[in-house]
Protein backbone atom coordinates (compact mmCIF):
# COMPACT_ATOMS: atom_id res chain seq x y z
CA UNK A 1 0.00 0.00 0.00
CA UNK A 2 1.05 3.18 -0.35
CA UNK A 3 1.36 6.03 2.86
CA UNK A 4 2.21 9.50 3.43
CA UNK A 5 5.13 10.04 5.38
CA UNK A 6 7.38 12.67 6.51
CA UNK A 7 11.32 11.99 7.46
CA UNK A 8 11.54 15.89 9.25
CA UNK A 9 9.34 18.79 10.28
CA UNK A 10 8.80 21.64 7.85
CA UNK A 11 6.67 22.72 5.17
CA UNK A 12 4.15 20.85 3.23
CA UNK A 13 6.96 19.90 0.92
CA UNK A 14 8.30 17.42 3.49
CA UNK A 15 5.72 15.49 2.97
CA UNK A 16 5.97 12.31 0.58
CA UNK A 17 4.15 9.37 -0.74
CA UNK A 18 6.01 5.97 -0.33
CA UNK A 19 5.32 2.45 -0.28
CA UNK A 20 5.26 0.70 3.35
CA UNK A 21 3.12 -2.75 4.06
CA UNK A 22 -0.05 -3.22 5.13
CA UNK A 23 -0.61 -2.75 8.64
CA UNK A 24 -2.38 -5.95 10.65
CA UNK A 25 -5.53 -5.75 12.58
CA UNK A 26 -5.17 -7.20 16.41
CA UNK A 27 -7.91 -8.37 17.93
CA UNK A 28 -10.72 -5.59 18.39
CA UNK A 29 -9.86 -4.32 14.95
CA UNK A 30 -10.51 -3.67 11.88
CA UNK A 31 -8.18 -3.50 8.41
CA UNK A 32 -10.00 -0.13 6.59
CA UNK A 33 -9.68 0.51 2.71
CA UNK A 34 -9.48 4.13 2.77
CA UNK A 35 -11.55 5.74 0.65
CA UNK A 36 -11.26 9.36 1.90
CA UNK A 37 -8.92 11.23 4.69
CA UNK A 38 -10.18 14.51 6.20
CA UNK A 39 -7.77 16.89 7.27
CA UNK A 40 -7.31 19.30 10.85
CA UNK A 41 -5.25 22.45 11.62
CA UNK A 42 -3.55 20.23 14.33
CA UNK A 43 -2.02 17.84 11.37
CA UNK A 44 -0.55 21.20 10.00
CA UNK A 45 0.85 22.25 13.26
CA UNK A 46 2.43 18.91 13.68
CA UNK A 47 3.79 18.29 10.30
CA UNK A 48 5.75 21.77 11.07
CA UNK A 49 7.36 20.54 14.43
CA UNK A 50 4.67 23.05 16.48
CA UNK A 51 3.20 20.66 18.65
CA UNK A 52 5.04 17.16 19.70
CA UNK A 53 1.68 14.96 19.92
CA UNK A 54 3.16 11.52 17.94
CA UNK A 55 6.71 12.04 18.74
CA UNK A 56 9.40 13.16 15.93
CA UNK A 57 9.38 12.20 12.31
CA UNK A 58 9.43 9.73 10.96
CA UNK A 59 5.48 9.42 11.16
CA UNK A 60 2.30 9.16 9.30
CA UNK A 61 -0.25 11.72 10.52
CA UNK A 62 -4.48 11.82 10.02
CA UNK A 63 -6.91 10.52 11.73
CA UNK A 64 -10.54 11.47 9.96
CA UNK A 65 -11.08 8.35 7.39
CA UNK A 66 -13.70 6.58 5.34
CA UNK A 67 -13.57 3.61 3.79
CA UNK A 68 -14.70 -0.08 3.24
CA UNK A 69 -13.90 -3.13 5.68
CA UNK A 70 -11.62 -5.23 4.26
CA UNK A 71 -10.64 -7.75 7.03
CA UNK A 72 -12.21 -7.84 10.54
CA UNK A 73 -10.59 -11.17 12.26
CA UNK A 74 -11.39 -10.85 15.56
CA UNK A 75 -14.43 -8.74 15.57
CA UNK A 76 -18.46 -8.42 15.72
CA UNK A 77 -18.97 -4.98 15.62
CA UNK A 78 -18.33 -5.14 11.64
CA UNK A 79 -17.82 -7.21 8.31
CA UNK A 80 -15.78 -6.84 5.60
CA UNK A 81 -17.83 -4.81 3.60
CA UNK A 82 -19.44 -2.41 5.50
CA UNK A 83 -18.41 1.22 4.74
CA UNK A 84 -16.71 2.74 7.63
CA UNK A 85 -15.96 6.24 9.31
CA UNK A 86 -14.72 7.91 12.25
CA UNK A 87 -11.76 9.04 14.35
CA UNK A 88 -9.39 6.24 15.51
CA UNK A 89 -6.99 6.22 18.06
CA UNK A 90 -7.00 10.33 18.64
CA UNK A 91 -4.49 11.75 20.15
CA UNK A 92 -2.16 8.44 19.86
CA UNK A 93 -1.49 8.01 16.19
CA UNK A 94 -3.63 6.20 13.82
CA UNK A 95 -1.45 6.68 11.03
CA UNK A 96 -4.74 7.65 8.51
CA UNK A 97 -2.81 9.45 5.68
CA UNK A 98 -2.79 5.98 3.93
CA UNK A 99 -4.62 3.72 1.78
CA UNK A 100 -4.91 1.00 4.67
CA UNK A 101 -5.62 1.71 8.06
CA UNK A 102 -6.00 -0.46 10.88
CA UNK A 103 -8.31 1.08 13.57
CA UNK A 104 -10.44 -0.34 16.74
CA UNK A 105 -13.90 -1.49 15.47
CA UNK A 106 -15.25 0.84 18.56
CA UNK A 107 -13.76 3.96 17.30
CA UNK A 108 -15.59 3.57 13.59
CA UNK A 109 -19.37 3.80 12.86
CA UNK A 110 -21.66 3.04 9.64
CA UNK A 111 -21.70 5.59 7.29
CA UNK A 112 -24.74 7.21 6.48
CA UNK A 113 -25.65 5.85 2.82
CA UNK A 114 -26.44 10.05 2.28
CA UNK A 115 -22.77 10.84 2.59
CA UNK A 116 -20.18 10.52 -0.03
CA UNK A 117 -16.85 8.71 1.56
CA UNK A 118 -15.16 12.68 1.10
CA UNK A 119 -17.68 14.13 3.34
CA UNK A 120 -18.24 11.14 5.62
CA UNK A 121 -14.14 11.40 6.36
CA UNK A 122 -14.40 15.65 6.78
CA UNK A 123 -17.24 14.89 10.04
CA UNK A 124 -15.26 12.70 13.21
CA UNK A 125 -12.58 15.12 14.54
CA UNK A 126 -14.96 18.47 14.03
CA UNK A 127 -18.37 16.49 14.53
CA UNK A 128 -17.37 15.12 17.63
CA UNK A 129 -15.27 18.01 18.80
CA UNK A 130 -18.93 19.83 18.71
CA UNK A 131 -21.05 17.21 20.02
CA UNK A 132 -18.64 16.31 23.17
CA UNK A 133 -18.61 20.24 23.60
CA UNK A 134 -22.35 21.02 23.26
CA UNK A 135 -24.19 17.80 24.16
CA UNK A 136 -21.05 16.01 26.77
CA UNK A 137 -20.37 18.98 28.83
CA UNK A 138 -22.31 21.95 27.39
CA UNK A 139 -25.69 20.05 28.20
CA UNK A 140 -27.29 21.79 25.94
CA UNK A 141 -31.08 21.59 26.25
CA UNK A 142 -34.19 23.18 23.81
CA UNK A 143 -34.44 27.17 24.60
CA UNK A 144 -30.70 27.44 25.15
CA UNK A 145 -28.95 30.85 24.15
CA UNK A 146 -25.36 29.35 22.41
CA UNK A 147 -22.83 31.34 20.94
CA UNK A 148 -20.59 29.41 18.06
CA UNK A 149 -17.35 31.39 17.26
CA UNK A 150 -15.38 30.41 14.14
CA UNK A 151 -19.27 29.45 12.50
CA UNK A 152 -17.43 29.28 9.18
CA UNK A 153 -14.95 26.56 10.28
CA UNK A 154 -14.38 22.85 10.38
CA UNK A 155 -15.70 22.69 14.08
CA UNK A 156 -18.36 25.59 14.19
CA UNK A 157 -20.50 24.90 11.38
CA UNK A 158 -21.09 21.64 12.63
CA UNK A 159 -21.92 23.15 15.86
CA UNK A 160 -24.07 25.32 14.76
CA UNK A 161 -26.24 22.57 12.99
CA UNK A 162 -25.77 20.47 16.10
CA UNK A 163 -27.21 23.46 18.19
CA UNK A 164 -29.98 24.16 16.11
CA UNK A 165 -31.11 20.45 15.95
CA UNK A 166 -30.58 20.75 20.65
CA UNK A 167 -33.50 23.59 20.34
CA UNK A 168 -31.00 26.40 20.79
CA UNK A 169 -31.33 29.80 19.67
CA UNK A 170 -27.98 29.89 17.87
CA UNK A 171 -25.72 33.09 17.57
CA UNK A 172 -22.48 33.15 15.42
CA UNK A 173 -19.91 35.02 15.10
CA UNK A 174 -18.23 34.51 11.71
CA UNK A 175 -16.17 36.60 8.94
CA UNK A 176 -18.55 38.73 6.23
CA UNK A 177 -17.56 36.36 3.66
CA UNK A 178 -19.34 33.82 5.24
CA UNK A 179 -22.41 34.91 6.43
CA UNK A 180 -24.64 33.74 3.59
CA UNK A 181 -23.10 30.15 4.53
CA UNK A 182 -23.66 30.38 8.39
CA UNK A 183 -27.08 31.85 7.99
CA UNK A 184 -28.02 28.60 5.69
CA UNK A 185 -26.76 26.09 8.35
CA UNK A 186 -29.45 27.75 10.56
CA UNK A 187 -27.75 30.26 12.42
CA UNK A 188 -30.77 32.86 14.12
CA UNK A 189 -27.52 35.46 14.46
CA UNK A 190 -25.06 35.59 12.46
CA UNK A 191 -22.38 38.40 13.34
CA UNK A 192 -19.54 39.58 11.58
CA UNK A 193 -16.57 39.89 13.80
CA UNK A 194 -14.79 42.38 11.53
CA UNK A 195 -17.19 44.65 11.26
CA UNK A 196 -18.66 44.60 14.96
CA UNK A 197 -17.50 43.28 18.10
CA UNK A 198 -19.87 40.29 19.19
CA UNK A 199 -19.01 41.54 23.47
CA UNK A 200 -21.13 44.68 22.80
CA UNK A 201 -23.80 43.01 20.42
CA UNK A 202 -24.99 39.99 22.74
CA UNK A 203 -26.08 39.13 26.09
CA UNK A 204 -27.66 36.31 27.89
CA UNK A 205 -25.80 33.74 26.50
CA UNK A 206 -25.96 30.23 28.08
CA UNK A 207 -22.96 28.33 26.59
CA UNK A 208 -20.33 29.79 24.31
CA UNK A 209 -18.65 27.56 22.09
CA UNK A 210 -15.19 28.59 21.08
CA UNK A 211 -13.45 27.34 18.27
CA UNK A 212 -10.89 30.70 17.70
CA UNK A 213 -9.52 31.34 21.02
CA UNK A 214 -7.09 34.58 21.88
CA UNK A 215 -8.97 37.57 23.79
CA UNK A 216 -12.02 36.08 22.09
CA UNK A 217 -12.63 33.88 25.04
CA UNK A 218 -11.86 36.30 27.30
CA UNK A 219 -13.96 38.64 25.63
CA UNK A 220 -16.96 36.03 25.94
CA UNK A 221 -17.17 36.83 29.85
CA UNK A 222 -19.28 39.88 29.00
CA UNK A 223 -21.65 37.96 26.79
CA UNK A 224 -22.98 34.80 29.30
CA UNK A 225 -25.51 34.74 31.55
CA UNK A 226 -25.03 34.97 35.50
CA UNK A 227 -23.77 30.60 35.87
CA UNK A 228 -23.09 30.65 31.88
CA UNK A 229 -20.73 28.09 30.71
CA UNK A 230 -17.74 28.93 28.22
CA UNK A 231 -16.21 25.26 26.30
CA UNK A 232 -13.43 26.31 24.16
CA UNK A 233 -11.45 23.51 21.69
CA UNK A 234 -8.28 25.58 21.96
CA UNK A 235 -7.66 27.70 25.34
CA UNK A 236 -8.24 24.54 27.29
CA UNK A 237 -4.67 25.44 29.26
CA UNK A 238 -5.14 28.38 30.30
CA UNK A 239 -5.12 28.67 34.40
CA UNK A 240 -5.36 32.27 34.60
CA UNK A 241 -8.57 32.01 32.53
CA UNK A 242 -10.16 29.53 34.11
CA UNK A 243 -10.07 31.22 37.81
CA UNK A 244 -11.21 34.86 36.02
CA UNK A 245 -14.28 32.93 34.83
CA UNK A 246 -14.77 31.05 38.09
CA UNK A 247 -14.33 34.27 40.05
CA UNK A 248 -17.27 35.49 38.26
CA UNK A 249 -19.40 32.90 39.06
CA UNK A 250 -19.00 30.98 35.19
CA UNK A 251 -17.96 27.56 34.06
CA UNK A 252 -15.06 27.20 31.72
CA UNK A 253 -14.24 23.72 30.28
CA UNK A 254 -11.88 22.97 27.50
CA UNK A 255 -12.38 19.89 25.23
CA UNK A 256 -9.82 17.50 23.80
CA UNK A 257 -11.78 15.37 21.28
CA UNK A 258 -11.93 11.54 21.91
CA UNK A 259 -12.80 8.56 20.13
CA UNK A 260 -16.65 8.04 20.61
CA UNK A 261 -19.14 5.40 19.58
CA UNK A 262 -21.88 7.38 20.81
CA UNK A 263 -21.61 10.42 19.65
CA UNK A 264 -20.83 8.74 16.63
CA UNK A 265 -24.15 7.00 16.29
CA UNK A 266 -25.71 10.61 17.45
CA UNK A 267 -23.93 12.52 14.36
CA UNK A 268 -25.10 9.59 11.99
CA UNK A 269 -28.53 10.40 14.03
CA UNK A 270 -28.68 13.82 12.83
CA UNK A 271 -27.57 13.21 9.62
CA UNK A 272 -30.21 10.71 7.93
CA UNK A 273 -32.56 13.30 10.01
CA UNK A 274 -31.46 15.99 7.62
CA UNK A 275 -30.11 18.24 9.98
CA UNK A 276 -26.92 18.05 9.79
CA UNK A 277 -24.35 17.93 6.70
CA UNK A 278 -20.81 18.59 6.66
CA UNK A 279 -19.52 20.96 3.72
CA UNK A 280 -16.08 19.97 1.80
CA UNK A 281 -14.41 23.16 0.68
CA UNK A 282 -11.95 21.24 -1.38
CA UNK A 283 -10.41 17.58 -2.52
CA UNK A 284 -7.60 17.05 -3.32
CA UNK A 285 -6.20 13.17 -5.00
CA UNK A 286 -3.88 11.45 -2.40
CA UNK A 287 -0.66 12.26 -4.52
CA UNK A 288 -1.45 16.01 -3.86
CA UNK A 289 -1.50 16.07 -0.39
CA UNK A 290 1.23 19.14 -0.16
CA UNK A 291 -0.91 21.32 -2.04
CA UNK A 292 -3.75 20.12 0.12
CA UNK A 293 -1.60 20.83 3.18
CA UNK A 294 -0.90 24.74 1.39
CA UNK A 295 -4.14 25.45 1.78
CA UNK A 296 -4.41 24.13 5.21
CA UNK A 297 -2.00 26.07 6.44
CA UNK A 298 -3.73 29.16 5.15
CA UNK A 299 -6.43 29.30 7.39
CA UNK A 300 -9.65 31.20 7.14
CA UNK A 301 -11.37 27.57 5.40
CA UNK A 302 -15.13 26.96 4.95
CA UNK A 303 -15.53 23.65 6.39
CA UNK A 304 -12.82 21.03 5.42
CA UNK A 305 -10.64 19.87 3.25
CA UNK A 306 -10.39 16.16 2.30
CA UNK A 307 -7.62 13.67 0.50
CA UNK A 308 -9.35 11.30 -2.04
CA UNK A 309 -7.74 7.76 -2.22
Amino acid sequence: MRVITQQTVGGPEVLTVVDAPEPRPIPGEVLVHVRAIGLNPLEARLRAGEFPLIGRPPFVLGWDISGVVADAPQTWRLRPGDEVFGMPMFPRAANAYAEMVAAPALHLARKPASLSHAEAAALPVVGLTAWQGLVDLGGVAEGDRVLVHGAGGGVGHVAVQIAKALGAYVVATAGGGKREFVEELGADEVIDHTAADFAEAVRGIDLVLDTVGGDTVERSLAVLRPGGHLVTAVAEEDTDLVARYEAAGMRFSGIAVDPDPVGLRGLVALVEQGRLRVHVQRTFPFERVADAHRLLDGGHLRGKIVLTV
